[in-house]
């Protein structure tokens, strides 16, 4: 079997999908990737080592004016498709559901902008986004198969697209990190995502910081694409920028705690690998952090800054008790699996392949 995937280089879905093709090439499955959003980094080329690797720096739906790029994308992946001759197409952009393939395609709900700005503004979205909306809902109405990273996430799906119900599965992520054993934490909160992202809600981290006698350490870009930096120089915490993966591993695994105060977080693979490395685990109070980690996490009201001070204090204070909840969030950790995810979308393959290109309606 031979899957062309397309991905995002620029954020999360990068590392999902390099974790999923080696799932996949052990599960015997040839892949064939096509990036967009950007040049691939030294580091995303070495995580693709072996793999046929097409780049572009063409602009995906969620961008700014992406409408000529999205255009010309949809003859560049034809384009690939007649040479590579794939038996499946696996799409991590909404767009490519509706471009003309010949092979049977599903599409990866991994966010949205209308269900992102929902939880972070409480409002419609405004009508600058319809042609995102229509691109869209076109993309996984007209997919052969939907993939929702979360129950939360199809939900959102299914009530702001319309996606078929019935053409929609749920598969969860899965990393490939391995479970850290080791004893050495150190009394200090972590946090790691897209500083300038408000769904991360960073801030609510500042503000715990500047009311308690705590390090709070966070990794990740200040910067938006295009934009200015999303926080000053004299934050409470202390800012890291964007570490290189192996660095990232080295704070994880000395780390208490890892805090994800998220106003919106479809699936969260940072929290994963956190959990992998054995932190205490502090999430957003949020209908898909409880999907994905029940008991095996504190939670906090993104809007309660006064209970997430009081909540990461009392963890970094109390080293047992912050072990335990480390402890519980990496057995947890272990069902979000590389293996469980390749072999859930290598079966989704096979059943999109033997009905012809879709799901039976």
């Amino acid at each position: 079997m031979r899957a062309l995937i397309t991905t995002d280089t620029v954020g999360g879905v990068f590392s999902y999908c390099a974790d999923l093709i080696r799932g996949l090439r052990e599960e015997g499955v040839e892949v064939v990737v096509a990036g967009m959003g950007g040049r691939l980094s030294a580091e995303q080329r070495e995580a693709l080592a072996g793999v046929a690797v097409y780049e572009s720096s063409l602009r995906l739906e969620w961008m700014s004016d992406p409408w000529e790029d999205l255009a010309e994308a949809q003859e560049w992946l034809l384009d690939i498709e007649r040479r590579e001759r794939p038996d499946v197409i696996h799409a991590n952009s909404y767009f490519c559901g509706g471009v003309e393939w010949r092979a049977p395609v599903l599409v990866v709900a991994h966010s949205c902008v209308f269900s992102w700005w929902h939880a972070v503004h409480g409002c419609a979205t405004p009508r600058s986004w319809e042609r995102y909306f229509q691109v869209v809902q076109a993309g996984l109405r007209c997919a052969g198969a939907a993939v929702a990273v979360s129950q939360a996430m199809r939900d959102a799906i299914e009530n702001i697209y319309g996606a078929p119900r019935s053409r929609t599965r749920v598969i969860h992520n899965g990393s490939s990190a391995p479970a850290f054993r080791a004893d050495a934490k150190q009394p200090f909160v972590l946090a790691a995502g897209r500083l300038w992202d408000e769904a991360k809600n960073l801030g609510a981290l500042e503000r715990a910081a500047e009311h308690a006698d705590i390090p709070v350490l966070v990794a990740g870009e200040a910067r938006a694409p295009g934009g200015q930096p999303a926080h000053p120089d004299n934050t409470s915490v202390q800012l890291l920028g964007q570490l290189p993966p192996a660095e990232l591993a080295h704070l994880r695994r000395r780390a208490a705690v890892f805090a994800a105060p998220a106003r919106y977080e479809p699936f969260g693979l940072a929290i994963l690998e956190a959990a992998r490395d054995r932190c205490a685990l502090v999430l957003g109070d949020i209908p898909s952090l409880r999907e994905i980690w029940g008991d095996a996490a504190m939670y906090v009201d993104p809007d309660d800054d006064r209970t997430l001070t009081g909540t990461l204090t009392r963890l970094i204070a109390d080293a047992p008790s912050a072990a335990a909840l480390g402890a519980r969030a990496q057995r947890h950790s272990a069902r979000y699996s590389t293996v469980a995810m390749a072999r859930s979308y290598r079966a989704l393959y096979r059943e999109l392949i033997d009905h012809k290109g879709a799901l039976a309606a």
